[in-house]
């Protein structure tokens, strides 16, 4: 048995704070009594507060993966095509929830190291002169490379082609830690979940929806049952669920959305940059790359760091679980054992940076990586300059 806290120092889930743990931890009301209905409402209308929108924002018992699937089949028909733009594991993830459902994604390619092309996005949309596209979806954060694409230049394209398609956006490992204007930003729909920037466990989904989402969802769509946004609204109205709600994670997160609030968003935006600044210092300071490639784009959320080659991910990941007893995120699919994620968002602080940037360098130590020493000073030193 090891002494001592573990370190998730994955980008989700994240740590959950104390303070929304007691929240959580008491007796289960009566969902269909007065006092849930005042709760509930109250949580309802603050997200929009969160989430930068006057729309309405449904939740559910579910990942962000079944956000992802109340987006789609609300507004999509079978055989729609859908344009998607791959900017790493969540995007074709999407993707083939997509071609599963039985829409058409037009698929982007990416290299996995720069964020979604708004240019290549605006010339797609302009040759479909039909407007059969229906929807373009974008990751505004993809957490498997640590990319924040940018989200107001493709609303411009869309907007400058005149093309009505939806804008549907993931925001699951962004809102609560990187600005994210839903309305300003011009986004049909928002995709979220609960287990990162907002402070939960994992187990509520999100989706904030336009008037013209809901226009769309109104006229047609897939057929659904679950994942039906009508059957939410009467309910919501008064602060109910068309069926038994997470009410524990309800508690949860009313409570997080008060911490959030209490420090201001501009504030929690700024803490999770000053964090991403420091750890890419350290990373800098190691001699290694950065997967994303345009400083325009790094995610302050979570940094994805490319391993030397001939070396592998997976085993300094191992090395640093079994002798500092902290965990990092793995590369998947396309960069697998290439390279390790560095989670620096939600319920953190200068003092958590330094234990883990200081983890990583003792591990790069210990498994033989070659690196530079001094990652974890120039953390440090960027850490003590930018107070």
């Amino acid at each position: 048995m090891k002494s001592g806290r573990h370190f998730l120092q994955i980008p989700g889930p994240t740590n959950t704070p104390d303070r929304v743990f007691r929240a959580m931890h008491r007796a289960v009301m009566d969902h269909r009594g007065p006092e849930f209905g005042v709760m509930a409402k109250g949580v309802l209308d603050d997200l929009k507060a969160i989430f930068k929108t006057q729309n309405r924002v449904f939740i559910f018992p579910a990942s962000g993966t079944g956000a992802w699937e109340a987006a789609l089949v609300n507004t999509l028909a079978p055989g729609d095509p859908v344009l998607m733009y791959e900017t790493g594991q969540f995007a074709t993830l999407w993707k083939k929830m997509a071609e599963r459902l039985g829409f058409e994604p037009i698929f982007m390619q990416g290299d996995w190291r720069h964020g979604a092309n708004a240019e290549a996005i605006g010339a797609q949309l302009k040759a479909d002169t039909s407007h059969a596209i229906k929807a373009v979806c974008v990751v505004h954060n993809d957490t498997s490379t640590g990319i924040t694409s940018d989200i107001p230049a493709i609303r411009r394209v869309m907007d400058e082609m005149g093309h009505p398609a939806l804008l549907m956006v993931d925001t699951i490992s962004s809102l609560g830690s990187i600005d994210f204007r839903t309305d300003e930003w011009g986004v049909d729909v928002v995709v979220a979940g609960s287990q990162k920037g907002l402070l939960l466990p994992p187990g509520l989904s999100f989706n904030a929806v336009s008037d013209k989402a809901m226009a769309v969802a109104d006229a047609g769509g897939t057929k659904r049952s679950y994942w039906d946004w009508h059957d939410m609204t009467g309910p919501n109205d008064s602060g109910y669920f068309p069926y038994t709600p997470a009410t524990t994670l309800l508690y949860g997160l009313r409570e997080a959305i008060d911490m959030l609030l209490e420090e201001g968003l501009e504030n929690v935006f700024a803490r999770h940059a000053r964090h991403g600044e420091a750890t890419r210092a350290a990373v800098r300071g190691w001699g290694l790359d950065i997967l994303c490639q345009d400083p325009a784009l790094y995610s302050n959320a979570l940094t994805a760091v490319v391993m030397p080659d001939g070396t592998g991910a997976d085993a300094l990941r191992q090395t640093i679980l079994d002798g500092f007893d902290m965990s990092l995120g793995t590369g998947l699919n396309k960069i697998a054992d290439r390279v390790f994620r560095i989670g620096h968002l939600g319920d953190f602080n200068d003092l958590t940076l330094m234990g883990t940037l200081c983890g990583v360098e003792m591990g790069l130590q210990r498994a033989g990586v070659a690196h530079d020493k001094g990652g974890a000073q120039a953390a440090m030193d960027f850490l003590a300059a930018s107070r």
